[in-house]
């Protein structure tokens, strides 16, 4: 390549990338055809032929939609889709996916933290109106995969769901490219805050968490949550409002506190993960997390709740463990 043509190329990434910043996903469409060939490579390089491949390039895509914003050097937009194959390319070999949560990315230029990142992420809402426009069985698997810290997984996401794992690999596929299909039928729609609802949603965890510990559980499930609320191990109903209040009490009554880590809200699914803290005289006895996956009825209330473990448990029994 010529030293004009390849600077030619570099004006078109610049100019490709801040329509992208700006919020054209048509742009960003263009961007990952361009250097499609470049960051398949990579992921050959590092993964060797397979399917793993398809589901790397397919990862990027989505992790570039949520970070263009971080591009500090529009022109050298190539490396940057580079080295995010690279990265999740190395993290499947470890067995964990390097997607960040939407409230931990970095930003260029804020003196904020997480909130701060919500304020300013401009492409925020219009993602979050976008994945509330896919089925649930698609939008659930996108959302663990790409905005949960923990259930990432493939095997993790067929937990959650209830299927297998092949079924999960096919819902990503789809749901990304519905993703991408709805992110173009809403660019002009008007989107929701979703910064508002998280903000909200992490006030309404730790609120919770508060009520649980002062004996107050029961009477904020019959407050906030849905009369016909369900606990699901995968799809299976094992029970309800009894259920949950006996399992907290369980844990509380063993020493088990647990503290929000991290919070993500649309207008049908919320996802808070805590970690689990175990008492002094026993730290192996659970583990060091828990996500709370609900799905949320037309009031805006919870009224099914999926709870997931980052690794097998132990005490069934407990809230913590279903």
């Amino acid at each position: 390549m010529s030293r004009n043509a390849g600077e030619a190329e570099r004006i078109e990434d610049a100019v490709l990338t801040r329509a992208a910043q700006a919020g054209e996903v048509a742009a960003l469409g263009l961007l990952l055809e361009r250097h499609r060939a470049g960051m398949r490579a990579v992921a050959l390089s590092i993964l060797g032929p397979g399917p793993d491949v398809d589901d790397v390039i397919q990862d990027a895509a989505v992790t570039a939609l949520r970070r263009v914003g971080d591009v500090r050097d529009p022109a050298a937009v190539g490396a940057w889709l580079r080295m995010i194959v690279r990265n999740t390319s190395r993290s499947l070999l470890r067995g964990s996916v390097p997607s960040l949560p939407i409230d931990d990315l970095r930003v260029p230029s804020t003196d904020a933290g997480p909130e701060g990142w919500l304020e300013h992420h401009t492409m925020r809402n219009w993602i979050w109106e976008a994945l509330e426009e896919l089925s649930p069985t698609l939008r659930l698997p996108l959302v663990l995969r790409h905005f949960s810290t923990g259930v990432t997984s493939y095997e993790r996401i067929a937990g959650a769901c209830g299927v297998p794992v092949g079924t999960v690999r096919s819902r990503l596929n789809q749901g990304r490219i519905k993703l991408a299909a709805a992110l173009a039928a809403t660019a002009d729609a008007p989107h929701g805050d979703t910064a508002r609802r998280t903000r909200a949603s992490r006030v309404e965890a730790r609120e919770t968490l508060a009520a649980a510990e002062s004996g107050g559980f029961e009477a904020l499930l019959s407050e906030r949550w849905s009369p016909g609320i369900a606990l699901l191990r995968g799809n299976d109903p094992v029970g309800g409002r009894s259920v949950l209040v006996r399992g907290m009490d369980g844990d509380l009554e063993a020493g088990v506190r647990q503290r929000l880590a991290h919070a993500v809200a649309g207008r049908s699914l919320v996802l808070w993960e805590m970690d689990l803290l175990s008492p002094a005289d026993d730290p192996d006895h659970c583990p060091p997390s828990v996500a709370w996956l609900m799905t949320l009825d037309d009031t805006g209330r919870p009224h099914r709740l999926r709870l997931l473990h980052p690794r097998p448990v132990r005490a069934l029994e407990s809230l913590t463990a279903m």
